[in-house]
């Protein structure tokens, strides 16, 4: 009698850690789902953007792709984010000053995203 009892309580035990499991597996995914967004909302407000016909291009081109589940950020003219983000060397000499403006939106991002795993996690309680 007594193992079947305690076979009960593990069974009961595993039950809780799977629906816990799941409840922030789910938040989870949901939180990195709306940091992308927000992310992406503001690199296309803050990236630079060219005056005259056809401005604004790269700032238009950022995307969140899906890959093998982790959300990337990225933009269509990636051949630019590099060179706006750090500067470059002129053809002719001198340099192109640098336009940060990856590096805030990706450090707001992870504070953003652990934020809202702690609240997750901290959110989860037995439900009957």
């Amino acid at each position: 009698m007594a193992k079947s009892k305690i076979k009960g309580i593990s069974n009961e035990f595993a039950k809780i850690l799977s629906e816990y499991k799941d409840e922030i597996e789910e938040g989870m995914s949901s939180v990195k789902e709306e940091v992308a967004k927000e992310t992406v909302k503001e690199l296309k407000s803050t990236s630079p953007k060219k005056k005259g016909k056809g401005g604004g291009q790269y700032a238009k081109g950022w995307k969140i792709s899906d890959v093998k589940g982790k959300k990337i950020i990225h933009n269509k003219k990636y051949q630019l984010t590099h060179l706006l983000e750090y500067g470059h060397a002129k053809v002719n000499g001198g340099r192109v000053d640098a336009k940060v403006h990856i590096r805030p939106a990706e450090e707001k991002a992870i504070k953003k995203y652990i934020s809202g795993v702690e609240k997750v996690i901290r959110g989860w309680h037995y439900k009957n």
